[in-house]
């Protein structure tokens, strides 16, 4: 079990494999982190899929418009859409994209994050400075490392449960 130490701003997903413990960073990205335990709460990223899936890069989850396998799944569209919530500023920040952080996808406007977001199979450093940084994962990177691959994969990987560890 991950050695939790704050409860309020760890995220737990439950994937096919297991449970992968996320530690969000409030202190450096506060609105993205109250973003994701929001969602978390009202289960908006449950049964949400992975519809991008880059090996050697990252995994991409999040479309809770367009990306519910058990509501209006649509994997053409997965990846297109947000929740009802606005768009966040970008909380950019000195910290890198090394593998296992979370970071927050967008479109090409810097302040249009909202829902989705990815974890870094690897240090992907070109992408610092430009996506926020407000998590890393903590415990079940090998969960992470067996999501099935693809744009968008042919049989999606999703998230079957996600929690804030306080609720948990």
């Amino acid at each position: 079990m991950a050695d939790i130490q704050d409860p309020e701003n760890t995220i737990l997903i439950e994937l096919k494999d297991g449970t992968v413990t996320i530690e969000l960073m409030a202190d450096v990205a506060p609105l993205h982190a109250a973003r994701m335990r929001e969602l978390a709460r009202s289960g908006a990223y449950d049964n949400v899929v992975f519809h991008r899936v880059i090996d050697g890069f990252m995994a991409q989850t999040g479309d809770v418009a367009n990306g519910n396998f058990e509501k209006d799944f649509n994997i053409r569209m997965a990846g297109t859409g947000g929740s009802d919530l606005p768009d966040l500023p970008a909380e950019f920040s000195k910290l890198p994209h090394d593998r296992g952080t979370l970071g927050a996808a967008r479109s090409q406007n810097p302040n249009s994050a909202n829902s989705q977001f990815f974890i870094n199979f690897s240090d992907n450093h070109f992408l610092n400075g430009q996506y926020t940084v407000y998590g890393r994962v903590i415990e079940g990177m090998e969960h992470v490392d067996a999501i099935v691959r693809g744009e968008p994969p042919m049989n999606p990987d999703r998230m079957l449960s996600v929690k804030v560890a306080a609720d948990a």
